[in-house]
């Protein structure tokens, strides 16, 4: 609970002394905890729209935004850190100066940010969210401008999610995915995806050989999918071999199995059962 002893300035700067106190033990929580180095910094904004992949903008005007849908900043402050508690000393007096202003009553402008899906990132006025948060606040008045992107951001939450993110975008661009299919095939893996682009693009070049014509990325994305993912996937259900991974993990396992067991690219009951005897040893 914030204090009030009727001392505005005094008010304002326990109001400080709280926030970075708080900070400093989230930190050592998070360290004792062996948590991501990540999961206290801000998510950076420029990193987050090129892992999604930018289409356009559009100004959306004054918001009532959540503070909790603020996750990062646009020029990657270190001054504050996820939960936009200080870092440091360093910004202690104009922290103080806006947090008097607050507690006085007085107006605050307006935040600028950027809206990604759900997430705010802050553009101008990281001192104010700052405040806001540590008064206790739980909206803001932002000028918004939204940003679409190609990519769905949902399942952000910190740095190290962008690198799936980025991995997949890469992975999309080299095989075209759309619709179904493209809900379909998900790795937690960054890598894996492009281990799974190679294979794909693999495959679609034996199937050019085999039809002795050239065939698109699209064409060979969709023919991948219908003809080769969706076939071995269900085998693979018959055969009780999806557990706790995604198709697409279960897929380049056994692909990846199936290959180094018996050196092929065929599918059949021989392929299958050499896997799951070699599984259950």
């Amino acid at each position: 609970m914030n204090r009030d002893t009727g001392f505005p300035v005094a008010d304002a700067e326990n109001d400080f002394l709280r926030a970075r106190r708080r900070q400093v033990l989230s930190r050592l929580a998070a360290w004792l905890r062996r948590a991501p180095d990540d999961v206290n910094i801000m998510l950076p904004f420029d990193e987050v729209v090129a892992a999604l992949g930018r289409l356009g903008e559009r100004r959306l005007g004054l918001q009532v935004i959540t503070l909790d849908s603020i996750v990062g900043s646009v020029d990657r402050s270190r001054e504050f850190d996820r939960r936009f508690r200080p870092t440091s000393g360093q910004v202690r007096e104009r922290w103080q100066r806006l947090a008097l202003a607050q507690r006085r009553g007085e107006s605050i402008p307006p935040i600028d940010v950027y809206r990604v899906g759900d997430m705010h990132f802050v553009v101008d006025g990281h001192h104010r969210v700052s405040v806001a948060h540590a008064l206790g606040l739980k909206t803001i008045d932002a000028y918004a401008t939204e940003v679409v992107t190609r990519l769905s951001p949902s399942g952000i939450r910190y740095r190290g999610d962008l690198l799936v993110k980025d991995y997949r975008r890469i992975f999309l661009d080299r095989v075209p995915l759309t619709d179904e299919a493209r809900k379909a095939v998900n790795l937690t893996d960054p890598w894996d995806y492009a281990e799974l682009a190679e294979a794909v693009e693999a495959w679609g070049f034996r199937l050019m050989q085999d039809e002795g014509r050239y065939l698109d990325r699209a064409t060979v994305g969709r023919r991948w999918y219908e003809e080769e993912f969706v076939p071995v996937v269900r085998m693979l259900r018959q055969a009780g071999m999806i557990e706790t991974q995604t198709e697409a993990q279960a897929y380049m396992w056994v692909a990846c199995e199936r290959y180094r067991l018996i050196r092929t690219h065929r599918w059949d009951d021989e392929v299958i059962t050499a896997v799951q005897n070699n599984k259950r040893r």
